[in-house]
Order: structure tokens, then sequence, then C-alpha cells
């Protein structure tokens, strides 16, 4: 990340940060499905474009959403396509598969605070196209904790977990931390900070992003977002990138 992406991403931050501290809404931050520990139905269609490095880049373009099976669990899918050129050629293809089982066992409150912990498990099926440079090679099984905190009306932090175990292809042993902000804005608007820092034990990285979003709900089941990726620090797996999002609720 150069001193203009950091200078940028932490001015974004504290914008939000400061957006969090100062703005109420009404709205149920905890039901959007920007975030995963929602217990919602969509489907979003996103595609982002993510500048590689090396005049290197890479289009994904995929299916993004939710299943509620009622009050104690949701499926979570997606289904990733992508263009790329660090082949040296642009090629296209299937990237992945992934299905995460998500149980909400107990909520409650602490104080003041709301909370719903979450436990889960994601399968990844990759679909073998790493000689065209797409996917990673490797079908994975990814368990997963968090929790939902609602400390006032409109916004929700999220802390997450989540171990990334390769059994089919090359070797995988990541240990990923997650943390995201989402907060309701007026006339349907909302924001998002989504912060990821995998400890990629195989190789000895840190391939850290962050990803903020903006988002606005025209109805009550259609809504579109922006959002704007990040990598940082020296091992990250991109230097930067947009995307958009359209939204169905149901």
């Amino acid at each position: 990340m150069t001193y203009k992406q950091t200078a940028l991403a932490f001015a974004m931050m504290i914008l939000i940060i400061t957006t969090f501290t100062l703005t109420g809404s009404a709205l149920a931050s905890e039901n959007n499905p920007s975030n995963p520990l929602a217990n919602v139905s969509n489907t979003d269609v996103r595609s982002k474009y993510y500048d590689l490095g090396d005049s290197n880049h890479r289009y994904d373009t995929y299916l993004d959403g939710s299943y509620s099976l009622g009050a104690k669990a949701k499926l979570k899918y997606e289904l990733h396509y992508w263009e790329t050129d660090v082949t040296g050629t642009s090629e296209k293809d299937w990237e992945s598969l992934h299905l995460k089982l998500i149980a909400f066992p107990k909520k409650g409150k602490l104080g003041d605070w709301k909370y719903g912990l979450a436990v889960g498990l994601e399968w990844i099926e990759d679909f073998d196209n790493t000689d065209k440079g797409i996917g990673g090679g490797s079908d994975q099984l990814a368990p997963l904790v968090g929790v939902s905190l609602v400390p006032k009306p409109g916004t929700t932090l999220v802390p997450l977990l989540q171990q990334f175990l390769s059994y089919d292809g090359p070797n995988v042993n990541t240990t990923a931390a997650r943390l995201i902000g989402l907060q309701t804005l007026p006339k349907q608007f909302w924001a998002k900070m989504d912060l990821i820092v995998p400890f990629d034990w195989t190789h000895n990285t840190i391939p850290a992003t962050l990803e903020l979003e903006l988002g606005k709900m025209f109805s009550s089941s259609f809504g579109t977002y922006l959002d704007i990726e990040l990598g940082i620090g020296s091992d990250r797996p991109y230097d930067g990138g947009a995307g958009l999002g359209l939204r169905y609720k149901y």
C-alpha cells in the first residue's frame, strides 16, 4: 500500500468511525445483509475490479446471498467468475463455489449492548482453473465463530475468527481475524468497514485487506452499493480496487 492509499484508508476509517459515533438511526443494522451474521434472505449480484500490481488486474463477478433457515440458522452462498491477465493474456472462467452454514445458538444483552453468537462451517470448492491464473486450486473447509454486537440502534460491530484448511489441492492453513463495523444512515443509506487480517501459516504472510462500503436501499427489497478495496502491508493480495453491488432482499 502506498502512502497515499494509507492516508486515504485512515481518513475514510476515521470518517466512518465518526459517523458511527455521532449518527443514530432507527433502522436495524444487524439485519442488513452486509452483516455476514444477519439472519436474512437476500441475493446480491456483485462485480469487483482489483489492481494486482505489475500492470495486472482481476475482475471478480459473483452471486453473494443468504437464505434464512429459521430463527437459529442460515445458509450463505457465493459463486465466483473471474477475468484476469496474470498469465499474460486475458483468461475467463469460474473460480469457486462457497457454501456456509451458520447457526445462531445464543443471543442476549450485556448491559446496554445486544449480542448474538454465531458459529458456522464454510465449504469452498475450487474449480481447478489455476492454469489460467484463476483461483488457488484448493478445496477447503473453514469453521468460524463470531458475535454480532449492537451498542445502539443502527450500529453493529462484528468480530469474527475463521480457520481455513485445505483437504484437496495445495496446502492452505490460514487463520483470518475480521472486524466489521456497520452503520445505518438517514434516507435508507448505510456505511460499512470490513477489515480482514489473515495469518497464512503456510507462507508466513499476512495478506490483509480493508473494504469500505456505502449503500442505499431504494425500497424494502431493492438496494445498491459501492465498495472501495484496499490491500494493506507488504503481503497485500492487491493494491486496490472498486466494486458495485445490486441487492435483492426477500
